[in-house]
């Protein structure tokens, strides 16, 4: 008796129905969890690749550690610093970097820009030497040779690699007096575009340069620096490093791990990944209307079925439980069905590419499959349709009762 209402449940889903309107209306509730489910799986699975690509596009941008100043911008005692980063087995090369705002201009044209400077041990830190567009990397034998952000060089039209063309970096003075000249005002250098690097989000308008020409430009002493950033041998120890640090440095020195860095980025990424499962929660939970609706057509067209059941012995809980199984059959249909149509075509995109980012590029959508979408997925499309079966199947009560 008690796989009973299964298997009449099973046979009022499949078996034709009496009514026409009946069966359209109950695999319409079928195909509309299939499509709500194959939807929601897409665009999780999206929202995955896109984390994959931005964990890839700024993997070098931060490095796995970096050191501060929590008094000012210069680093304290920078000498001491370098002795106990050389001494700790498990960095592998760490650099020093001085970043500030400048104005660059050639010719007529002007822009803001970053100025990174950077030493020569920067590109084992961040090998950004091999996303080089075209031209070359600095060589470091000159201090006003400079690598620059493709679309920065794009607006200024600064020509690579030609050594009879020079831009000009500007950077305000510190101090008072009068100003009588240009001189007074800004610290002004020549320089050399040698190569171009594709930007992002992170490094538009970016210049890098060799670290002597930031300092001639804030004029700060030699050796100084505003960070020093390292790349350990093995970044899962990232922490314990950290802790080891933070620990030797004292308190002068702000120690932060590339998850720190970047936490502000990661957190509106979880917030817009957050918003956009609510948003297609509500959708399927409006989809299972649908399934009310079709629960309720088929207790009034089962009405004198029910009858019979209830004067065969059947009690009103299973009876109830007939409609219960029926929408749960509906909901797990719509559940399997749509994670395998949306991992079709997600394969599909994955292998193909064929829907792109936007007109007029090559970028295709990402997709990462997980297993934890397939769960997050069933979990929501199973919690609402059992609330739905359950709730629904209880109402109508008159219709299980004989006359």
């Amino acid at each position: 008796m008690r796989t009973t209402p299964l298997y009449i449940a099973t046979r009022y889903l499949l078996a034709k129905k009496g009514s026409t309107a009946v069966t359209f209306i109950t695999w319409l509730a079928a195909l509309a969890m299939m499509v709500a489910v194959t939807a929601m799986f897409i665009i999780i699975s999206v929202f995955s690749g896109l984390e994959d690509l931005n964990r890839d596009l700024i993997a070098n941008l931060h490095a796995d550690i970096t050191l501060k100043s929590k008094e000012g911008k210069t680093l304290p005692a920078i000498d001491n610093a370098a002795k106990i980063l050389a001494s700790n087995t498990e960095i592998a090369h760490f650099s020093k970097v001085i970043e500030e705002r400048v104005y660059i201009n050639f010719r007529e044209n002007g822009d803001i820009a970053t100025l990174r400077g950077v030493d020569s041990a920067y590109v084992f830190v961040n090998p950004i030497d091999k996303n080089i567009f075209y031209g070359s990397y600095p060589s470091f034998k000159y201090s006003n040779e400079v690598l620059i952000e493709n679309k920065l060089d794009n607006r200024l039209a600064i020509p690579v690699g030609e050594s009879s063309e020079f831009a000009s970096l500007m950077m305000p003075k510190p101090g008072t007096g009068i100003i009588s000249k240009e001189e007074d005002i800004f610290n002004k250098r020549e320089i050399f575009v040698s190569g171009v690097f594709p930007g992002n989000d992170q490094l538009d308008n970016t210049i890098i340069s060799p670290i002597e020409l930031t300092r001639e430009l804030l004029d700060l002493p030699k050796k100084s620096a505003y960070q020093i950033v390292i790349k350990l041998k093995n970044p899962e120890n990232t922490n314990a490093v950290k802790a080891d640090l933070q620990e030797k440095l004292g308190s002068k020195y702000e120690v932060k791990t590339k998850a720190e860095e970047n936490a502000a980025f990661w957190k509106m990424i979880n917030t817009e990944k957050l918003f956009i499962y609510l948003i297609f929660s509500l959708v399927i939970f409006i989809t299972t209307f649908n399934l009310a609706g079709a629960i309720i057509i088929l207790q009034l067209d089962k009405k004198e079925q029910a009858k019979s059941l209830i004067s065969l012995g059947m009690n009103l809980n299973s009876l109830r439980n007939i409609y219960f199984y029926t929408g749960l059959l509906i909901v797990i249909f719509g559940i399997v069905s749509g994670l395998l149509l949306g991992t079709a075509i997600s394969y599909f995109q994955i292998s193909t590419g064929f829907f792109k980012a936007g007109a007029g590029t090559e970028l295709a959508f990402p997709v990462r499959i997980r297993v934890v979408n397939y769960l997050i997925v069933a979990t929501t499309a199973a919690v609402f349709g059992f609330l739905v079966s359950w709730f629904f199947s209880k109402i109508n009560k008159s219709y299980f009762t004989v006359k």
